[in-house]
């Protein structure tokens, strides 16, 4: 059996795929230390750990460490004079218009920053690093009393000679404490970008160590498999990589639902779809692009630049557990803050008074009275009511028209991120399918779709654990980039198909037998920002560009001269994937409005919709008069 498990901010899923059909289980998440609902959801699936072939792992540790600003205490080293790169940035505001809104503070305070005396340039070493200032900032950095230390230097990314004797140094000089030079991380160009990964690697190294020790001690303990983890882009890798490229994980969870999506809505025939993951705390949404899930460079996590292959995955605060609310405008809020898994909403019955969007969904029905959640969590509407009745009396309104009110806020919000990942990118949320998963997601998918004119929602078998199911299925990935500098004219393009080969023997060294993807960083000569290009080979990349310069923003300059800053190269290894027996998600067809209970979630047809299910399990719901 393949084994994934997903730990979200409410439960944690399971999904087991072996000869025998799928395998699935729901527990409670223990946000002290999610690696005992880890095990804890192996015990409740019943499955013998003899007989898993891999367990592969999507967690929230990383992700929750950014968001609460709890990774370790990180002191950063950089070249004189650039002292507060990562503190000035972009320069960009909060919000443009609201000045009592601020960024959040960067990882490394101002306290925390110690430079050194030397200075690189594109073509060298421009000052010698000096050994006695290096000695004078081992001394701070051993003063500051530090678990985790950074290391960006200017120009590094090309000539990392300084790089390296400085974090050989620290290393020599404090063996405990985690060193992280950028040109590990992220060997290209922008200083800033370069220096938020190399910073957040080190921030949260320490932490994600310490936690897949503990999972590992606890898997070896019950006899399986040393787990993999999931990575942002949407490949897994060894637990001890994962450790050491900490950043990479920071949207693990999210990453395995999309794969997940991406293998249903092809199944089912969409090769084109936006997938929808509404769970607990959050909701998550992507786009899967001609059967594959479609990834970015350029994301942004609890205001934390990541330059690093990642999912293109956008995430809002509106979950079943997000708390409604009166703002002093008298306006109907829900979220950010959530009930999470302690105590939960007040259906729960776990202590929970503030009314939440699971509140409101059983006060209209749509969650039945007594369902229960997790094997052990019995929803109750007298308590669900009781919490969103207060709320009204604020409000000035009636329970039923309450709990509407909050629903529709919730989906307002969630409407506005599939958006951001169609309209804004230039597709067409129109031309196909809405993927509804995680433990709320069918309850919303029909509105959602309304509002964004999609005319076929889908809802996979293994919905409420579809997360769990995407990292069973996931391939094992690394990618690997280097920074580089030339105009595509038949000598740079030379440099680039060099670049690429050096790039792709060393990802073969290191993932040997992977398959490889190659791609270019492009951009018009002048231009302060590239697209990735992939290319079979370096010949390609200018005609590519101008035609992905098209699509992206609707004009192309094909007798400009097109730069190339970075190469990039993918190594993946596919997983062995057993065929999955289809399992209907219901009997036979259904129409709404009508909730539909299924495993590990409800579905919410709205009114005028219906469906069935296609071949492969997955219900089918479309619009009606769609074609």
């Amino acid at each position: 059996m393949r084994v994934g498990i997903d730990v979200g901010g409410t439960f944690t899923d399971l999904a087991a795929v072996g000869p025998d059909g799928l395998v699935i289980a729901k527990v409670p998440t223990t946000p002290h230390d999610q690696s005992e609902a880890v095990l804890a959801a192996v015990l409740a699936s019943g499955i013998d750990p003899a007989a898993v072939q891999a367990l592969a792992h999507g967690m929230t540790v990383a992700t929750n460490a950014l968001l609460e600003r709890r990774g370790a205490r990180t002191a950063l080293v950089t070249t004189e004079g650039f002292r507060d790169v990562i503190e000035i940035g972009r320069q960009a505001r909060a919000d443009l218009y609201d000045l009592s809104r601020h960024n959040p503070p960067p990882l490394v305070p101002r306290g925390l920053r110690v430079t050194v005396r030397e200075r690189m340039g594109p073509d060298g070493v421009v000052e010698p690093l000096d050994p006695a200032d290096l000695e004078r900032a081992v001394n701070e950095l051993r003063a500051l009393e530090v678990e985790s230390v950074a290391v960006c230097l200017l120009f590094g990314y090309l000539h990392p000679a300084h790089e390296e004797a400085v974090a050989a140094a620290v290393r020599a000089a404090l063996p405990g404490v985690e060193v992280v030079a950028s040109h590990e991380v992220l060997p290209e160009m922008r200083e800033y970008e370069r220096t938020s990964a190399t910073v957040a690697t080190a921030y949260l190294r320490p932490r994600l160590r310490g936690y897949l020790g503990r999972l590992v001690e606890r898997a070896e303990g019950a006899k399986l498999p040393t787990p993999t983890v999931m990575q942002s882009s949407g490949g897994v890798i060894d637990a001890e990589t994962a450790g050491l490229l900490a950043a990479t994980t920071v949207l693990s969870g999210p990453a395995g639902g999309v794969v997940g999506a991406a293998h249903v809505a092809v199944a089912s025939g969409f090769a084109d779809a936006l997938t929808f993951d509404m769970g607990g705390t959050s909701t998550d949404v992507a786009a899967i692009v001609e059967g594959s899930v479609a990834t970015t460079t350029e994301a942004v996590v609890a205001g934390v630049p990541l330059r690093l292959a990642m999912t293109e995955v956008h995430t809002v605060s509106a979950g079943g557990g997000s708390i409604a609310w009166v703002d002093d405008g008298g306006r109907l809020r829900v979220g950010p803050t959530s009930a999470g898994a302690v105590p939960g909403p007040a259906a729960y019955g776990a202590g929970g008074v503030e009314p939440t969007v699971t509140d409101a969904n059983v006060v209209l029905g749509r969650l039945p009275d007594g369902l229960v959640l997790g094997g052990s969590i019995a929803l109750s509407r007298e308590l669900a009511a009781a919490a969103v009745a207060r709320l009204g009396e604020r409000l000035g309104l009636g329970l039923e028209e309450t709990a509407l009110g909050i629903v529709r806020v919730a989906d307002s919000a969630m409407a506005q991120a599939l958006r951001v990942v169609s309209v804004e990118r230039g597709r067409d949320p129109r031309a196909g399918a809405l993927v509804a998963f995680g433990g709320a997601g069918p309850l919303h998918a029909c509105a959602l779709a309304d509002d964004l004119g999609i005319a076929t929602v889908l809802v996979p078998a293994a919905s409420g654990v579809l997360s769990a199911l995407g990292l069973a299925l996931a391939d094992t990935r690394r990618d690997h980039v280097r920074g580089l500098r030339t105009t595509l004219d038949h000598e740079g393009t030379a440099q680039v198909a060099a670049a690429l080969d050096r790039l792709a023997a060393e990802a073969l060294a290191d993932l040997p037998g992977a398959a490889l993807g190659l791609a270019v960083d492009c951009r018009y000569a002048g231009q302060g920002h590239e697209l990735t290009v992939p290319v079979t080979e370096a010949e390609e990349a200018a005609a590519g560009f101008h035609r992905q310069h098209a699509l992206r923003h609707g004009w192309d300059r094909p007798d400009q001269p097109v730069e190339a800053i970075a190469v990039r190269v993918t190594a993946t290894v596919p997983t062995e994937r057993p065929a999955l027996a289809p399992v209907p998600v219901v009997a036979g067809p259904v129409a709404g409005p009508s909730a539909v209970p299924i495993e590990g979630a409800t579905v919410w047809v709205g009114a005028g919709w219906a469906g069935a299910c296609d071949a492969t399990g997955t219900l089918v719901l479309r619009r009606e008069g769609a074609a």
